[in-house]
């Protein structure tokens, strides 16, 4: 039996391609969080209470969960009461509406929603990375809808945006 060079050269380019998954190693975080896990282990989230003039009672819990939701499932940080080494704490200050487009008969066709909140984080393994910020999230519906109807719906959205925006803030260091 008679091997050509074709034949050599393809079981030589198999060859490299079964070594090379083997002899590389390429670390990737779908995560986004780059955190030293021999540095930091705990972290502490405070519930954040609502201090807006406007209120709707449901947005704390939704908020106080979500943002607790996303350490527990992007990191390996475990949640505890007092003394994390990362403290993540602070107050919804705003949640209101305002209207946003005029129809062409000069009334409101679509309102803005909004909330802000204003984080203090502390990372008590580097306190240079310590900082206070306001998050904010908008989203807008048609005047056809009432609040009472897409309210929970549209909270829930801007809650995940703002505790997105804090992930990315405090662990993420893009």
């Amino acid at each position: 039996m008679k091997i050509s060079r074709k034949d050599i050269l393809k079981t030589v380019i198999a060859l490299c391609l079964a070594v090379v998954p083997v002899a590389c190693s390429v670390s990737v975080k779908f995560n986004g969080a780059s955190i030293d896990y021999s540095q930091t282990k705990t972290i502490e989230i405070a519930d954040f209470p609502i201090r807006s003039s406007y209120v709707w009672g449901p947005m704390g819990p939704i908020f106080n969960n979500q943002l607790k939701d996303v350490f527990a499932s992007h990191t390996k940080l475990i949640q505890v009461k007092r003394n994390g080494d990362l403290k993540i704490e602070g107050e919804i200050t705003r949640y209101d509406q305002r209207n946003k487009s005029v129809s062409s008969e000069g009334y409101s066709s679509q309102t803005e929603l909004s909330m802000t909140v204003n984080v203090r984080f502390t990372n008590n393994t580097n306190h240079s990375q310590d900082f206070e910020q306001q998050f904010t999230a908008q989203t807008t519906y048609e005047n056809t809808q009432s609040l009472t109807s897409v309210q929970e719906e549209l909270v829930t959205q801007m809650v995940k945006e703002i505790t997105d925006q804090i992930f990315n803030a405090t662990v993420a260091n893009w």
